[in-house]
């Protein structure tokens, strides 16, 4: 029940999101130049709770707009409503809804939908990952100067040695190409479907890796914190490959060599 209540969640939050696309709706911002909350986000929350809460009334919920509804649950709920809702709000075709589900401090199922796309990406914890119910699996390429990476850049830019644009500057001047889409949980689906080779950020909050996180791993993949130690979605930077070039990207993200 636990997966076709995802499923099913991930559909209504969706159907919202297609519901509002390119259509007239209202538009806020939340902290940081252009860090924006639609009518559409909250209306995809919205739907996305009123299924869990039906099947599931005494999980916990960790959701982008609405926030934490502790419970005394094993179980919590980890939503992005509409990941890329920059890109939501100018019509661009490349958004999501985001879900994960955490079981006693795991993520053991995930779901990310594009519905413009039609790409449903799904992982559970042990049985691997799939699009569109077929297998899917990270890329085999060996050499990080060879690689196709994708990144993102926080809305509020942090003053750190070592920053986002630092880090983006020693592969773009090598010569790598490095994308950026405007939605974490599509970038780790697309990593993990091999269609990137590799994916950093700096930035990112438990709703914005919780599924596309483990459906990298669950296709192959290995993601890390940008010391390689085991990624936890409560922390902000993630590095997400094929593991094939995960350790040399490493070096590269932490100034330890050149390509």
């Amino acid at each position: 029940m636990l997966r076709s209540t995802l499923v099913e969640a991930t559909q209504a939050g969706a159907a919202e999101i297609m519901r509002f696309f390119q259509q007239s709706f209202t538009v806020s911002n939340k902290e940081g130049v252009n860090n924006l909350v639609t009518e559409a986000d909250h209306a995809s929350e919205k739907a996305i709770l009123s299924v869990i809460k039906r099947d599931f009334p005494a999980h916990q919920i960790l959701a982008e707009e609405s926030g934490a509804l502790s419970q005394n649950s094993e179980f919590k709920w980890v939503i992005d409503p509409i990941d890329g809702t920059v890109n939501f709000a100018q019509g661009i075709p490349l958004n999501c809804v985001s879900i994960g589900i955490e079981h006693k401090g795991d993520i053991v199922m995930a779901a990310v939908y594009n519905p413009h796309l039609n790409e449903f990406f799904f992982a559970e914890k042990g049985k691997g990952a799939t699009l569109n119910d077929k297998p899917i699996h990270v890329s085999q390429k060996s050499v990080t100067l060879h690689s196709c990476l994708v990144t993102g850049f926080p809305y509020t830019y942090i003053n750190e040695p070592n920053g986002p644009l630092e880090v983006f500057e020693r592969f773009v001047r090598k010569g790598v190409p490095v994308r950026r889409l405007g939605s974490a949980a599509i970038d780790l689906c697309w990593v993990a479907c091999g269609r990137f080779d590799g994916f950093f950020e700096q930035k990112l909050e438990p709703w914005d890796s919780a599924a596309g996180f483990l459906i990298v791993e669950e296709a192959g993949g290995r993601v890390t914190d940008f010391k390689g130690d085991a990624f936890s979605i409560y922390q902000h930077k993630v590095l997400a490959t094929n593991g094939l070039i995960h350790a040399e990207m490493l070096d590269v993200i932490n100034a330890r060599k050149e390509l």
